[in-house]
């Protein structure tokens, strides 16, 4: 396992607090043990939390011509029909993927294909699993056009806790399946918008990988 690019300057940050707030306490509460030592646990479980947040474990991942894979580590929380209303303005199947700050944060190509379209949204951090975060928070949304023509849609959603979108692509790019198109911290959703009739191979609730969990079959 290694450590996210993305993490390195909020590691580093973690560690400047923790040595300022030690400084401090050394100095001012000497004779106090129990506090020293109090918040000598509390910075290092804060490190740990951070630190873990951040992972960048190694993984075999799956690839399929056909296949949809999770763009994300997560749980399931929608699998519906919907109006997709920025670039489809139409039905699709929506199938979302709530983050959790214990989740690696890492996003993944569903698909390989041609960025079609681009598009980011500054907006609220309403919390991931409100409805109106698809529409209302920060986001981006991606479209990537498959090799049999089908377009698939998806989108990184900021939480209430997520206050960086990253993304490492644009409009022409050819992207690979499994590849990191991009990172969310501190907390967030996924939604991936797939033509209505798609065979998905998910159940809600369900614990997904990102770049290895099968999501659904392109026919």
């Amino acid at each position: 396992m290694t450590i996210h690019k993305e993490g390195y300057t909020s590691i580093a940050l973690t560690i400047l607090f923790a040595l300022i707030l030690n400084a401090l306490i050394e100095y001012y509460f000497a004779d106090l043990a129990w506090l020293r030592w109090s918040v000598y646990v509390l910075s290092l479980a804060l490190f740990l939390i951070v630190l873990q947040f951040f992972r960048n474990p190694k993984r075999t991942f799956t690839n399929g011509h056909n296949l949809v894979i999770c763009p994300a580590d997560g749980k399931v929380v929608v699998i519906e029909e919907t109006e997709e209303g920025e670039y489809f303005k139409d039905k699709r199947l929506q199938v979302s993927i709530f983050m959790s700050p214990v989740n690696v944060h890492i996003n993944r190509n569903p698909i390989s294909g041609v960025v079609k379209f681009f598009k980011y949204h500054p907006g609220k951090y309403l919390a991931a699993w409100n409805p109106k975060s698809s529409t209302e928070n920060e986001r981006t949304t991606t479209v990537v056009e498959h090799a049999n023509g089908t377009p698939v849609l998806f989108r990184q959603i900021a939480g209430a806790l997520a206050r960086r979108i990253v993304w490492y692509i644009k409009e022409g790019d050819h992207v690979t399946q499994a590849e990191q198109f991009g990172f969310i911290k501190f907390g967030s959703r996924v939604d991936i918008f797939l033509p209505v009739g798609t065979k998905v191979n998910l159940q809600l609730d369900q614990v997904v990988k990102g770049g290895i969990t099968v999501l659904a079959e392109l026919s």
